[in-house]
């Protein structure tokens, strides 16, 4: 299978984890992931203004540029946002069409379906398929999934998963051999962008994420946004002994999890990345002895 791939920037900077492991997982899994050229970023955000047809101009060109194969694979929760409404705008909106089209010289009338890697695990190879897959299943291994808020919202334009009791990351974690929490802020936001101008702010909203996950048993966190990960991760930084929560909880890219499922190579997964730890957890899967390694 090919699919034409929108990793966005920070798969390219900060997230590199994120990208290298689905690359590695999707071949594993016979997905050729095949990087749009010359892409360029979508503006990150889906902009709200009505008549904003210049905020659609970015997206819009890098859909038109998968328009022959009529799908586009890609991993960001922002990107996949912005990508997925954008083209809703342009299929349903002649006026904004016309615009947008005119500015960007490009043919391109909203024929691309943005596709999520989580939706090609579960929709073209299925997840029963998946587990039959797994060469070091991840029994043992009590995961919380956390999908906050721009993979499912909003409901009517993104039509990923019930947005209120979406299961798609559940599903998949089982798959893989994973003990799922059922986790009651899984959809609550971490705090996104607010960590930039309020950064008190974030980590409040992603302590007591974490907090709610550690309370029900999780021993990790899986996500699927870039954000998401860096604020739940770095939320952890100044947390110290005697000073609320102790707990630390390795928040790691749903990727991640799956290359080590499918025996793909460590290198691929970047777990020094992190700001907490994963490899303690995962050393049974790694084929490292447990260590007492210092979580900082």
């Amino acid at each position: 299978m090919r699919l034409p791939y929108f990793p966005g920037c920070t798969l390219h900077s900060k997230a590199q984890n994120f990208d290298a492991s689905a690359r590695a997982a999707a071949r594993a899994l016979g997905i050729l992931m095949e990087e749009l050229p010359e892409w360029t970023c979508c503006g990150a955000t889906f902009p709200m203004a009505a008549d904003s047809a210049i905020g659609l101009a970015a997206p819009t060109r890098i859909l038109a540029s998968a328009k022959e194969a009529g799908k586009l694979l890609t991993l960001c929760s922002f990107c996949y946002n912005t990508l997925k409404r954008t083209n809703r705008v342009i299929a349903t909106d002649a006026e904004q069409r016309r615009k947008v089209t005119t500015f960007i010289e490009e043919d391109y009338g909203g024929n691309v379906r943005t596709v999520h890697l989580l939706e090609v695990l579960r929709d073209d190879i299925g997840f029963a398929t998946l587990a039959q897959r797994v060469t070091k299943p991840l029994k043992g291994l009590t995961v919380a999934p956390y999908y906050g808020c721009l993979l499912l919202r909003p409901a009517a334009e993104m039509a990923f998963d019930d947005a209120e009791r979406p299961t798609i990351l559940e599903n998949f974690l089982a798959s893989l051999g994973c003990t799922v929490v059922d986790f009651p802020h899984r959809t609550e936001c971490c705090g996104s962008f607010v960590a930039v101008s309020s950064p008190e702010v974030a980590q409040a909203c992603s302590a007591r994420i974490l907090d709610v996950a550690v309370g029900q048993g999780a021993e990790m966190l899986a996500v699927s946004c870039p954000l998401c990960q860096y604020n739940l991760d770095h939320a952890q930084r100044r947390v110290q002994a005697g000073r609320g929560r102790t707990t630390r909880l390795p928040v790691v890219y749903f990727s991640q999890l799956l290359a080590i499922a499918l025996g793909c190579d460590e290198a691929c997964l970047h777990l020094d990345a992190h700001v907490v730890d994963p490899r303690p957890r995962l050393s049974k899967w790694l084929g490292q002895p447990d260590q007492a390694r210092a979580l900082v």
